[in-house]
């Protein structure tokens, strides 16, 4: 299972952190957003599939889409000001010192 952060706006994949999405999103809509991305991304791979570029353009489109509805792209979900650290390299962000602990607790 991959961490989440402490303040549950991010977690973690082989270092990088990347955006969860919105809790305050109704689990209805929030089923439903990862449905369309998923769907989406179907589509971006027969793209690629097919070698065709509209559709694959389209398909890319419709997955950034879903992203943002579901608040892992474009505007922040929180609203304290703090920067989008979405895709950075954990160590290099204020998560480093928790995320080292982690790795400490995990070789104990």
């Amino acid at each position: 299972m991959n961490p989440t952060t402490p303040d549950g706006r991010y977690f973690v994949v082989n270092g990088q952190l990347w955006r969860c999405s919105n809790p305050s999103l109704t689990e209805q809509v929030r089923q439903r957003l990862v449905n369309e991305l998923m769907a989406a991304r179907r589509e971006v791979k027969a793209a690629k599939a097919s070698g065709d570029f509209d559709p694959l353009k389209l398909a890319r489109a419709r997955v950034q889409t879903a992203k943002v509805a579901l608040g892992e792209r474009g505007p922040v979900w929180w609203c304290d000001g703090h920067p989008d650290l979405n895709r950075r390299n954990v160590l290099t962000t204020i998560y480093a010192p928790w995320y080292r602990s982690l790795s400490e607790s995990t070789h104990r």
